[in-house]
């Protein structure tokens, strides 16, 4: 018997995937607890909708990412905190203040999650932090930071 999975069930397979199955298993186990149902032209084309739907919706956001990547590439932000004679930083410059900085010079909101920075900030000059906007698509931004 064809089915299709309403939820993911181990050894069978995951949800929305049309599947074959005993009609014992099916009719007495996987129906009426509701993780699955029968795999009619109505179900099996209502999945196949969704499918594409989701796909639609990765795509929109692969785009929309992949401009929010070009945008962060090509502007700068520029951070004052107060340093030493040797161009030192008394403190440091976090993930957290980038985020902010963003958010306040170009009304960008990026989550200080997504920016990789591997030690933080210690000197004043430029430096080249990385954002992670959407899986598999990173941008570079630039971060100067100038004495007060």
């Amino acid at each position: 018997m064809q089915i299709v999975l309403l939820k993911d069930v181990k050894g069978l397979g995951k949800k929305g995937e049309i599947v074959k199955s005993k009609d014992g298993y099916a009719r007495n186990y996987l129906i009426p607890k509701g993780l699955a149902k029968e795999a009619t032209k109505g179900n099996v084309k209502e999945v196949k909708e969704k499918k594409k739907a989701k796909k639609l919706k990765k795509k929109e956001e692969v785009a929309k990412a992949k401009e929010l990547a070009s945008k962060i590439e090509d502007i700068s932000v520029e951070l004052k905190s107060k340093a030493g004679e040797n161009g030192k930083l008394f403190g440091s410059v976090t993930t957290k203040d980038i985020a902010k900085a963003l958010k306040k010079q170009h009304n960008i909101k990026v989550d200080k999650r997504k920016i990789v920075l591997d030690n933080n900030i210690k000197s004043l000059g430029a430096t080249f932090v990385e954002v992670k906007v959407y899986p598999e698509i990173s941008a570079k931004l630039k971060v100067k930071v100038v004495g007060k």
